[in-house]
C-alpha cells in the first residue's frame, strides 16, 4: 500500500511540474503581446501557405499541395466556412498568388505552359517517392523555372489574360494598393531582378540590377517605396531591403550576418514591416523561424528602421507573414499543427504601443 501511494505522489508531482512548467511556458511566451485567438484557417491538403486577403477582407487566396499532384497549386476560399476552390489550372508549379483591386481577379504566376511538363512531373513524382522511401527531409529550396510566367484568371479559374512572355522565371508578383501597377520578379536579363509594370502587363521597368537574387516585392500603401528580399551579399543568406519605386535610396533593413531574413510586407495604415527571419549561425541545427516586426520612418528621402521586435517563438517554423487590407488581422503559414506541416493561420494583431 506504502509502495502504491508513493507511486500516486510521484505522479501527482510530475503532473504538477508539467502543469507548472507549460504554464510557465505560456506566461514567457511574447505572442501573446501581439496575437490574440489564432486559428488554424487551411486543412485538407499536404500543405498550404503563402495566403492573401482579399480588398475587402472576407477571402484568402493561397498555394496548397494534394495528395495526387507534386506541385503547389492556387486556391481560393471564404474565411467564414470557406471551402477552397482551384483557380490555376492543376499543373504546372504555380506561386505568389494576389488579389486585384475589386477582388474579382487573381494574379498568379505558373509554368503550366512548360512544353516539357509532363518529365517535369514525372521527375518530380520519382524524387518524392524516391525521399519517402529513404525517409530523406529535403529542407525548402524554389526553383526558378524558366517557364514560369505571371497570369490573371478570374473566380471561377478561367484565365483572363497571359502578362508575361519573355524568356525566363516571371513570378513574385502583387499588384499596387491602387491595383494600377504590379512589382515582380523575374530573370529575364539572366539573374533574379526586381521588375514594376502596368497591371495589363505594359510599360515594363527594370528596378534593381544586382548580382544574385532580388524577389518577393511588396509596394507600399503610398506607392512609392518597394520592400523585397535578396541575397546580394551572400548566396541564399536573404536579407530585408527597400527602394524607392523610382529606383533610388534603396537600403538594407537587416544585415544581421548571422541571420536569415525574408517575406517582409508593409502594415497598410501604419508605419511598421513584418517578416520572418531564423538564426542560421550554426550549421547543424536546422533554423527556427519566427515573425519579426520593425517600425519605420521616412525623413528627406531617407528610409530608416527602429529596434526590431519578435512576434512568434514558437518552436517551428512561422513564415510569410501578411496583414488584411484594415491591418487588424495577420495571416501566416506555420508548422504549427499536428502533423508538423504548414497550413495558414490567422490572428488578431495587436500593433505595439
Amino acid at each position: 500500500m506504502n509502495s502504491l501511494t508513493k507511486s500516486h505522489m510521484a505522479l501527482i508531482t510530475a503532473i504538477l511540474f508539467l502543469t507548472l512548467t507549460s504554464s510557465a511556458l505560456a506566461e514567457d511566451s511574447i505572442e501573446g503581446k501581439f496575437l490574440k485567438n489564432t486559428t488554424q484557417v487551411t486543412s485538407g491538403f499536404v500543405k498550404a501557405g503563402e495566403g492573401y486577403f482579399s480588398p475587402d477582407g472576407t477571402k484568402i487566396v493561397y498555394q496548397a499541395i494534394t495528395k495526387d499532384y507534386p506541385f503547389y497549386q492556387i486556391y481560393t476560399q471564404a474565411l467564414k466556412d470557406g471551402v477552397p476552390r482551384r483557380i490555376s489550372t492543376g499543373r504546372g508549379r504555380t506561386t505568389c498568388s494576389y488579389f486585384s483591386i475589386d477582388g474579382k481577379r487573381i494574379l498568379f504566376a505558373s509554368s503550366h505552359l512548360d512544353p516539357k511538363l509532363a518529365e517535369t512531373e514525372a521527375a518530380a513524382i520519382k524524387q518524392a517517392e524516391e525521399d519517402r522511401k529513404s525517409g530523406k527531409r529535403r529542407r525548402y529550396s524554389w526553383p526558378f523555372d524558366p517557364n514560369t510566367d505571371m497570369f490573371v484568371a478570374d473566380l471561377q479559374g478561367n484565365i483572363l489574360k497571359r502578362l508575361t512572355k519573355e524568356e525566363g522565371y516571371d513570378a513574385e508578383g502583387a499588384f499596387s494598393k491602387d491595383g494600377k501597377k504590379i512589382a515582380f520578379c523575374s530573370t529575364r536579363d539572366g539573374d533574379p531582378d526586381l521588375y514594376i509594370m502596368n497591371a495589363d502587363g505594359s510599360g515594363v521597368r527594370q528596378l534593381t540590377n544586382a548580382k544574385g537574387y532580388d524577389g518577393g516585392p511588396f509596394l507600399s500603401p503610398n506607392g512609392k517605396w518597394v520592400v523585397f528580399r535578396s541575397d546580394r551579399k551572400e548566396e541564399h543568406h536573404l536579407q530585408i531591403y527597400v527602394i524607392g519605386a523610382d529606383g533610388k535610396n534603396e537600403t538594407a533593413l537587416t544585415e544581421n550576418p548571422n541571420s536569415v531574413n525574408w517575406g517582409p510586407y508593409w502594415h497598410p495604415t501604419k508605419p511598421y514591416i513584418i517578416w520572418s527571419g531564423a538564426d542560421h549561425s550554426n550549421p547543424r541545427a536546422r533554423p527556427n523561424y519566427d515573425l519579426w516586426l520593425v517600425k519605420y520612418e521616412i525623413k528627406d528621402g531617407k528610409f530608416t528602421v527602429g529596434k526590431q521586435m519578435r512576434v512568434t517563438d514558437f518552436s517551428g517554423a512561422d513564415v510569410l507573414p501578411v496583414f488584411s487590407p484594415d491591418g487588424k488581422k495577420l495571416m501566416w503559414t506555420s508548422t504549427r499543427t499536428d502533423s508538423h506541416k504548414s497550413q495558414l493561420f490567422i490572428a488578431d494583431f495587436v500593433l505595439p504601443e
